[in-house]
């Protein structure tokens, strides 16, 4: 049986490049693509020029503009990027069809039986860069027995471990040697001298089978998928590279790491399980109307919404489907996207049911300078079959009543559901157990049917419920003429029960460790109707408590 061998394709510069091959014109330039944190704005991908101008990734944008002024910046649209990723995963298909996307800039192939049709992995390789090359993209691949190997490979392969320079460092060199070694060549300190020809692709970036381990030994600590902050905590401790951590006791590592270190380093060198789990087969659903000049009223939305939503719903019937949640996006002329999204609760395929939601939305999306497209696309659509009557006549007229009646309490759940999110929205419904405390559940509303007939206790229940509160009474099973409850000293006036409940012998509720209970309905005279009831006794001891009070 070959061994697996699984192909890591990361792509550093996709949000960039993506727009340099929409914008030809850009290519070349220092361009930057700006993500929107909420105070401020930051660089989430670089072309190739702005990187060689200093700029960083996760640099404020203020400061990358100051440092570079011919910076070209464009406004990040994640769902393109996405789009384009997926794109890129149907084109790798041609290397292997198990492929599956590693958002938000990485491609996983499994390579296993594949590798041999393109001439070894080497080759492969090569053909895979000189593609991406011809694309326009900047790619690093990297080939290992796993995923997390390959993953390491693939972005750290010949990067040197990285130095925490917090002045305890003990082989930190002193300033002069510092200003003397600057004024070497750069293969003289230390490093390798430059090569005579750089190849298409560096053989570092194949871990050879079953040579993980001296594959990843030299690479840095960040390569095997951890946290900044343990990175930076295992820097400095003096462990830099995957080798100074393999040899270390795992008990160790993970009582002061946590456990998470410890699955990173088996999930590289193969000792836990990784799969690679591919993409599903495309179902989409999605309608767009592209426009012959820019909108941006709202009226003018709604308007392109309209012409939209019928073509939609008659593909939805074709395919026997129904909407459960729905996109609309509003492509930009500058290329950016605003984009809302509604959820229904319960699935239709009738226009009129989701279009007073996507109206409700609308005022959110920015025109920015005019918007060029309107697209529709449903996110989560669930099956919608035929509903015929059939069977005895009476049961045949109830579930045509019940088909037939008005969907307002779902339009009110969507319309709620659109301002304050469909998981707020819950109903009560009946539960199988007779405690008081577990005679009822909350489901969510848009995803639960109305609950039918409630089944009726042995006695009157309270409006209130709370956890049992003691209760200053004398430990016997008849009620007190007086009690203490709440700091208040209450007389009984009078008293109706009781009703014994047993607890759940299967279960072990601390609520429940007093035993049998008998409930009394007890008035006050002070015009409190409590629900109390005193507990026989079994781990703990007897007495009397509250645990509700009657409206």
């Amino acid at each position: 049986m070959p061994h697996t061998r699984v192909l890591s394709l990361w792509f550093p510069r996709l949000g960039a490049e993506r727009l340099v091959r929409l914008a030809p014109h850009l290519a070349g330039q220092p361009l930057a693509v700006a993500r929107d944190t909420g105070q401020m704005q930051v660089l989430s991908s670089l072309s190739g020029a702005a990187s060689r101008a200093g700029l960083t990734l996760g640099q404020p944008l203020r400061d990358a503009q100051a440092m570079c002024p011919e910076l070209h910046v464009k406004l990040q649209n994640p769902v393109a990027e996405a789009g384009f990723l997926t794109t890129l995963r149907r084109w790798a298909g041609k290397f292997s069809p198990w492929v599956a996307e590693a958002p938000p800039d990485a491609l996983t192939i499994d390579l296993t039986g594949c590798a041999h049709l393109f001439g070894g992995e080497a080759a492969l390789l090569e053909q895979v860069v000189r593609d991406c090359r011809d694309l326009g993209l900047t790619a690093c691949p990297g080939i290992a027995d796993t995923l997390g190997a390959a993953w390491a490979l693939a972005r750290y392969a010949g990067r040197a471990p990285g130095h925490d320079r917090s002045g305890d460092a003990i082989d930190q060199e002193a300033r002069a040697t510092r200003s003397r070694a600057g004024k070497r060549k750069h293969w003289e300190k230390g490093g390798a001298a430059p090569p005579s020809a750089t190849p298409l692709v560096d053989t570092s970036r194949i871990a050879e089978p079953g040579k993980t381990h001296t594959a990843l030994g030299p690479l840095p600590i960040g390569a095997l998928r951890l946290d900044a902050e343990v990175v930076h905590s295992l820097t400095r401790l003096g462990l830099r590279q995957v080798s100074d951590l393999a040899g270390q006791p795992r008990a160790a590592l993970a009582r002061r790491f946590g456990k998470g270190l410890v699955l990173r380093l088996d999930q590289a060198f193969g000792a836990a399980p990784e799969p690679i789990s591919p993409a599903l087969p495309e179902v989409s659903f999605a309608v767009r109307l592209t426009l012959p000049e820019p909108i941006g009223l709202e009226t003018d939305v709604l308007a392109a919404i309209d012409r939209l939503l019928p073509p939609l719903c008659d593909k939805l019937r074709r395919a026997g489907q129904a909407v459960r949640a729905l996109r609309l996006e509003a492509h930009r002329t500058d290329g950016t996207m605003g984009a809302v999204s509604v959820a229904l609760a319960r699935p239709a395929d009738v226009p009129d049911r989701f279009k007073p939601l996507l109206a409700m939305k609308v005022p959110e999306i920015d025109a920015g300078f005019g918007i060029d497209m309107i697209r529709l696309e449903v996110l989560q659509a669930e099956p919608a079959h035929d509903r015929k009557t059939t069977g005895h006549l009476d049961a045949g007229q109830a579930v045509a009543q019940r088909l037939s009646q008005n969907t307002a309490i779902d339009d009110l759940i969507g319309r709620l559901g659109a301002r304050i999110g469909m998981e707020q929205i819950t109903r009560r419904h009946p539960a199988s157990s007779h405690l008081p405390e577990k005679a009822s559940q909350t489901l969510a509303a848009a995803w639960s049917e109305p609950a039918g007939a409630w089944p009726k206790p042995p006695s009157a229940r309270p409006l209130s419920l709370w956890r049992p509160e003691p209760v200053t009474a004398p430990e016997t099973p008849a009620p007190p003429s007086e009690f203490r409850w709440r700091n208040r000293r209450l007389s009984v006036t009078s008293a109706h029960g009781p009703e014994r409940v047993a607890p759940e012998w299967w279960l072990d509720d601390p609520d429940w460790r007093t035993g049998v209970r008998d409930y009394w309905q007890v008035t006050t005279d002070a015009g409190d109707r409590l629900w109390l009831y005193f507990a026989h006794g079994r781990d703990m001891s007897p007495g009397w408590f509250c645990h509700g009070a009657f409206a």
